[in-house]
């Protein structure tokens, strides 16, 4: 059943397509989109419009991660958000229903489910927590149809003429997209209403793999100089000298041939120096973990999981979420490991018997002898050897012959002189070989402009495809664990008890923080991978000043990641291998990676139930976990050019970069000491502006403030700057 006669209309009238969805399912509207970029935002606006002003129109939307440009709460954030809004996403349409949720006055006839939310952006909303879809990613599509009647889908959608005839992409998403259409789809075939939206938007990068989709797959195409919009392309987030250090302590776990997953954030950033640094600076990249005490500390485990080489062989990408940190991964030379879908040509590779670049003569014996073809060469297998490059371009099949030209090949090898003839039309270099496979992407202006610029052949190494295959083995699971051999599935938490239990998505007290996301489908893939391992960073404490405290805990009342489940945990100071280890063991290794004012109590606490025998103690070697020690460390290096706050650069100006750190600074401050914050301001008040602030104070437009507000503000600024020891 669809709500016109054919699919696939191609129309520039949104208000029209709102009234035809609208007046099609009777009013009651149960819309589902795709996270983070890909939403179809003008449609989404039109639709929640419609429905604010009819109350009769019920409408509930389904997502996540919806994003929001930052306005500032305070003058202070708005001056210095303001500007900085305005160049990174002027252009870029709001979502409306935001707008709204935040302003307290979203009507009771539209409701916002989501199975993800920026980390604590809900936390303190009662109808979003009400409204938080537990999901797993690799179930959210099954759920919002099955459970939640999904009948409308609308998504972001890339388009680019090939060869003469217009063809159209899921670009950034097809995470949930590849089954959401199927679901829906198959919805109308049993005679359900379901409606597909696509809203064309042509400066959004054309991705290929599973990503290209056809017109009869979806009801209409938004398409119209209104829908080509600026992306979304938030900044880069800046890398503390913690996260620095755990990036540092990663980057010996990876093995060059192996697979990567990361997420977005300055961990994932962290992780790319320092994986840069060992690839790129390798003598002073061993000189570093050797000066860390990496090498002395966690030898036996670098040699058996990891290494401090380069990157010779490179490694392969296989994340949900294809982010910054890979495209830089690939620039600097490190992503460049292909696989190939065909569980014979990724068995010979994996075993050196062929290569990329390297087509041996005996290739259809090998491939005959790994199964991978018939001794009576067919349609489909003379397709794959044709696609993967085995076989040369331009050659035709018909009726068990291989033409070259005029020139005509018996397909049955079983003869030596076919075989023999054939090895003729053999080609000289594997293709269609991808170096990453995701399955949503989001990044900065300049990661949609490096994609875009790309020809065609190299954009298409870097795959899309849905969270049900990226996330999994399950479906293929024989070529998923060939390809992602020796995995490193590099995820976050907030939180660890002493028993290797992790805390990533909720706090005690049940509220959501963020969504589990696809963490538990990695972890669990982590472990079926033969050679693969889980590496779970983790902060070593929250907060700060007198409300600082150990992300280490005894227990909690809440876990993610159960404590089977436990593989490697890394803070900044050091690695906990703790899989297989017994209940004590566990808990030894947790401690040693702990900041070291919260140990005793630890060791009190694990002592006091059993947990530890009583008269253990914890080494010397580390009781030294200190901030300060890692601050020093990484701060000697930075002088040199290393372990930047931005290591490859930022939207954001450098006096943007010391406001905001310094604002931050003082808000801190004021939480832990309010009473001297209040004399700070007052004495600041008092003294004149000193030279060095110029530029800050000009940046916030506060160079000759027009009031005693405008004044306060300045002062501010400068008291700020110099609690920050930036003047």
């Amino acid at each position: 059943m669809h709500m016109y006669e054919k699919p696939g209309v191609i129309t520039d009238d949104l208000e029209k397509v709102v009234d035809d969805i609208i007046n099609y399912l009777d009013k009651e509207i149960n819309f589902a989109t795709s996270l983070g970029l890909g939403k179809s935002i003008l449609f989404i606006n039109e639709l929640y419009r419609r429905a604010k002003e009819d109350p009769t129109i019920k409408l509930k939307i389904m997502t996540a991660l919806s994003l929001e440009i930052p306005s500032g709460k305070s003058a202070l954030e708005k001056r210095l958000v303001g500007p900085l809004a305005e160049r990174i996403f002027g252009g870029c349409p709001e979502l409306t229903y935001m707008k709204d949720l935040r302003a307290g006055t979203m009507p009771p006839n539209i409701e916002l489910w989501e199975f993800y939310s920026k980390a604590g952006s809900m936390l303190n909303l009662a109808t979003q927590q009400r409204h938080h879809l537990s999901s797993n990613f690799t179930h959210v599509s099954r759920d919002a149809y099955d459970t939640q009647k999904t009948n409308v889908f609308g998504q972001m959608m890339a388009c680019k003429e090939i060869n003469g005839k217009m063809m159209y992409s899921m670009g950034s998403n097809t995470d949930i997209n590849v089954t959401a259409k199927i679901f829906l789809n198959q919805g109308k075939t049993e005679g359900k209403k379901k409606v597909l939206i696509a809203e064309v938007n042509e400066n959004l990068p054309f991705m290929y793999g599973d990503a290209v989709t056809t017109t009869d797959e979806w009801d209409v195409f938004l398409k119209g100089p209104q829908f080509n919009y600026r992306l979304f392309g938030p900044p880069k987030d800046a890398v503390m000298t913690k996260d620095h250090m755990i990036g540092l302590n990663i980057s010996t776990l990876v093995r060059d041939g192996g697979t990567l997953q990361v997420g977005i954030g300055a961990l994932g950033d962290a992780i790319v120096a320092g994986l840069d640094m060992r690839h790129s600076h390798n003598d002073l990249y061993n000189e570093v973990i050797k000066d860390a005490g990496i090498v002395e500390r966690y030898g036996n485990l670098i040699e058996e999981f990891g290494g401090t080489g380069t990157f010779d062989v490179g490694l392969y990408g296989s994340s949900e979420m294809f982010v910054d940190a890979f495209m830089q991964l690939y620039k600097k030379g490190i992503l460049k490991r292909k696989v190939y879908d065909n569980i014979a040509i990724q068995r010979l590779i994996n075993e050196g018997k062929i290569s990329h670049d390297n087509i041996p003569g005996n290739i259809l014996e090998l491939m005959h002898d790994y199964d991978g073809l018939h001794l009576r060469i067919r349609q489909k297998d003379f397709d794959t050897l044709v696609y993967f490059g085995i076989l040369k371009d331009g050659l035709t099949f018909k009726d068990g012959f291989i033409y070259d030209g005029d020139k005509k090949y018996d397909a049955d090898i079983h003869h030596k002189e076919n075989l023999e003839a054939l090895k003729q039309l053999l080609g000289k270099t594997l293709k269609n070989g991808q170096v990453i496979l995701g399955g949503f992407f989001i990044g900065p202006e300049a990661f949609y402009n490096d994609l875009n610029t790309m020809s065609e052949e190299e954009r298409a190494q870097f795959g899309m495809s849905g969270v049900e295959k990226v996330n999994q083995l399950y479906g293929d699971a024989e070529l998923r664990t060939l390809q992602r051999k020796g995995g490193r599935f590099v995820n976050s938490a907030m939180m660890a008890t002493l028993n290797g239990s992790m805390i990533s998505d909720q706090l005690e007290d049940g509220r959501v923080v963020s969504g589990i996301g696809g963490q538990f489908n990695f972890v669990i893939m982590a472990h079926a991978i033969p050679d693969g391992k889980l590496l779970m960073a983790l902060r070593a404490t929250r907060g700060s000043g007198k409300k600082i405290k150990s992300s280490i805990v005894f227990s909690y009342g809440h876990c993610s990641v159960p404590k089977y489940w436990k593989d490697v945990v890394v803070t900044e100071y050091g690695i906990a291998h703790i899989r297989g280890l017994s209940e004590e063991q566990v808990c030894q290794e947790m401690i040693k990676i702990a900041d070291s004012r919260f140990q005793p109590e630890l060791i009190a606490q694990a002592k006091k139930a059993g947990r530890l025998d009583p008269k253990w103690e914890l080494p010397a070697e580390y009781r030294n976990n200190y901030p300060e020690k890692v601050d020093n460390f990484i701060k000697k290096y930075q002088k040199q050019g290393y372990f930047q706050q931005f290591p490859f650069g930022t939207d954001i100006t450098p006096e943007e970069v010391v406001l905001a750190g310094s604002l931050k600074g003082l808000v801190a401050y004021k939480t832990d000491k309010p009473v001297k914050t209040i004399l700070k301001l007052l004495a600041e008040m008092l003294k004149p502006v000193p030279e060095k602030a110029a530029p800050y104070l000009k940046r916030m437009d506060l160079e000759k403030p027009a009031n005693f507000g405008e004044r306060f503000q300045q002062k501010t600024v400068i008291a700020a700057l110099k609690l920050a020891k930036r003047i």
